[in-house]
């Protein structure tokens, strides 16, 4: 499988230089990067060209490296049925870029692309309704980022009682955080099963 896939990384690299800033082979799958403007047009060649055949989108999510100029990955992963291959191309951006949608290509992208503008708030052109997916409509922050702060939000849950939606604080209680299990390390004060034999032993 490993040699097929660098075959198929050497085809694709050979034939869209315009877009292959690199690629490697990890973990049993092939990684393509891509320049940012040209995503739509490379995934366009990908679904199309008769040794690729990816017509299958999989998923599209981010990894944030906030120490990175460029802080996003937008990564793809897409799957070849005729070819029975996987692909991971990934984008590499800033955070006030603007990624060109692929739904045009892949209109499955179009709630894929939107999670991660919710999570990670990459912002996608072309979008034909990029509005937040997981969130609530007032939400403020992208929670998949790395600096995004655990405290401090409100949480939305329905209220049965009032028979409707009802915000309140996050509220982060430290008393039911208990993880003692029998630990001897905890300075625990019972006797632990098997305890008894050694004090008899003594």
């Amino acid at each position: 499988m490993s040699d097929a896939l660098k075959e198929l990384g050497a085809h694709i690299e050979m034939q869209r230089p315009d877009c292959v800033i690199g690629w490697d082979v990890a973990y049993g799958e092939l990684n393509v990067d891509v320049a940012l403007s040209n995503i739509v047009a490379f995934v366009d060649w990908l679904k199309t060209d008769a040794t690729c055949k990816f017509n299958s989108l999989v998923d599209i999510t981010a990894v944030d490296y906030p120490e990175r100029a460029k802080r996003f990955d937008v990564v793809y992963h897409f799957l070849s049925m005729y070819q029975n291959h996987r692909i991971r191309v990934r984008v590499a951006t800033r955070e006030e870029d603007v990624v060109p949608s692929i739904t045009p290509v892949h209109p499955s992208a179009n709630w894929f692309e939107r999670e991660v503008f919710d999570m990670f708030g990459i912002l996608f052109s072309g979008h034909p309704d990029l509005r937040r997916l997981l969130t609530d409509y007032g939400f403020r922050g992208h929670p998949l980022r790395k600096d995004f702060p655990t405290t401090g939000y409100t949480e939305v849950r329905y209220d049965e009682e009032q028979k409707r939606v009802v915000y309140e604080p996050v509220k982060l209680v430290q008393e039911y955080r208990q993880f003692d299990f029998m630990s001897p390390w905890e300075g625990a004060e019972y006797i632990l099963p098997g305890d008894e034999k050694s004090k008899a032993n003594g």
